[in-house]
């Protein structure tokens, strides 16, 4: 198998760019939303066009010359890059071509500050469904019909820029995020050697994720992820949520929601059939907010101290 360089197309490859993407359209008709009749119609402008555009980067895979796979990123919304126009060639499949193109936009959107990458997937298309999940794109729930072919449904999926897991020198943040809240000060602690195996226990746990939001290199929001599997609801996993916090500067901007959302779209990930939690009777505020996503009141919470001895 040849050697495959990726290259960013400029202006000067307008025909290049029309003579892979009606090739993709032709060897994959039912993987993107437009058709070859309607794109073979264009002028070499709307190539050039795209091109130049200065919210969009198209990524080729190139040996000797020639290109082999493609995609483009095009930042529609300042927080957003949307990842589209992805296909390999035949001959190019199997040699990680498109993990690479992937990683391109992805980066290119990390270079323009962007807080999220979105693409939409056919779903039949199972071996690009693998490779978005195996970089970390989640469902969102979101589905709708391919506009060139209406009996295929599309799916779309979001890669977070801002939400991942928490490493070991996150910790003492994330201990700052939850004891800044008058209702978990005190049983919350400084931070010592108990959160520190509290964090490896997890670590360790494929079950529990701490997650955090990271904007600009601080963290700003804190959640624990904790995925149970259960007997009842006939051997459903539920999704516990646990700890959500935003950073006092941010509340009132969105944060809180785009952190539940996220949240979701993991435990529809990992196959989980509800999300669930618990929150203080004190936190009215909080109430109101998981109200509003869609949650119900639904169960009487109850807890015991488990004193020693």
């Amino acid at each position: 198998m040849p050697e495959f360089t990726i290259e960013r197309l400029t202006t000067a490859d307008a025909e290049r760019l029309r003579e892979v993407r009606l090739r993709a359209l032709t060897d994959a008709p039912d993987a993107f939303g437009s058709t070859y009749e309607r794109e073979a119609a264009f002028p070499m402008e709307t190539w050039a066009d795209r091109l130049a555009n200065p919210d969009a980067a198209y990524f080729a895979a190139t040996s000797g010359g020639e290109i082999h796979g493609m995609v483009c990123g095009l930042a529609e919304r300042p927080e957003q890059v949307h990842l589209l126009s992805m296909w390999v060639a035949p001959e190019a499949r199997g040699a990680k071509v498109g993990s690479r193109l992937v990683d391109e936009v992805v980066a290119w959107a990390r270079g323009r500050q962007a807080q999220e990458v979105e693409l939409w997937a056919v779903d039949v298309n199972a071996a690009a469904r693998g490779l978005y999940a195996a970089k970390g794109f989640l469902p969102t729930g979101e589905v709708m019909a391919l506009p060139s072919n209406p009996a295929l449904l599309d799916s779309q999926y979001v890669l977070s820029l801002v939400f991942r897991a928490a490493r070991a020198e996150d910790v003492p943040a994330v201990v700052a995020l939850i004891a800044d809240d008058a209702v978990a000060a005190l049983r919350t602690g400084a931070y010592g050697p108990a959160h520190e195996a509290a964090f490896a226990a997890i670590q360790a746990d494929p079950n529990n994720e701490l997650i955090v939001a990271e904007l600009k290199g601080e963290i700003v929001g804190t959640m624990q992820l904790t995925y149970i599997p259960g007997i009842s609801r006939n051997g459903a996993t539920r999704l516990q949520v646990e700890a959500v916090r935003v950073a006092a500067h941010l509340r009132g901007q969105g944060w809180g929601r785009r952190m539940m959302e996220w949240a979701h779209a993991k435990g529809r990930a990992r196959g989980c059939v509800m999300v669930q939690l618990t929150s203080d009777k004190q936190r009215e505020d909080a109430h109101r907010f998981y109200r509003s996503l869609g949650y119900s009141q639904s169960h009487e919470g109850f807890k015991l101290p488990l004193t020693p001895g």
